[in-house]
Parts: structure tokens; sequence; C-alpha cells
């Protein structure tokens, strides 16, 4: 397997889309590796935002139980 074709899985496995993915790699292959890194970080930075959202429906859930928790005492 090729550098490219592990960045590409690489990415794939992160979750980036496939239009991320290709211009990262396109970045790669053009040897635009400033550039390159910037995109991983803002894919990263887009990854951070999906957790984040993720984990306020999970606060959000567990306060829905605890509450019912409670009226059920």
């Amino acid at each position: 397997m090729t550098d490219a074709e592990q960045l590409m899985q690489g990415l794939s496995d992160a979750g980036c889309s496939e239009k991320a993915s290709e211009l990262i790699c396109t970045l790669f292959e053009k040897g635009s590796y400033k550039e390159m890194l910037h995109q991983m970080k803002m894919q990263r930075c887009e990854l951070i935002d999906e957790m984040h959202k993720s984990q306020r429906r999970v606060d959000c859930i567990d306060y829905l139980i605890h509450a019912q928790e409670k009226r059920m005492k």
C-alpha cells in the first residue's frame, strides 16, 4: 500500500468525508504539506465539534433518566 493509500485509509477510518480525504491526499501528493496539515487540523476540529454535540445529547438523556428515576421513588 502506498503512502497516499495509507493516508486515504486513515482519513476514512477517522470519519473524514470522501471530499476532504481526496483534498488532503491531493495536497500530500503535490507536496503541499503545510496546507495538508491545515486541512487535517480543520477535520480534527469538525470531529471535536461532533463529539461535543454527542456529549450534550448524552447529558440530556442522562438528565431525563435521572428525573424519571427520581419520580419513581
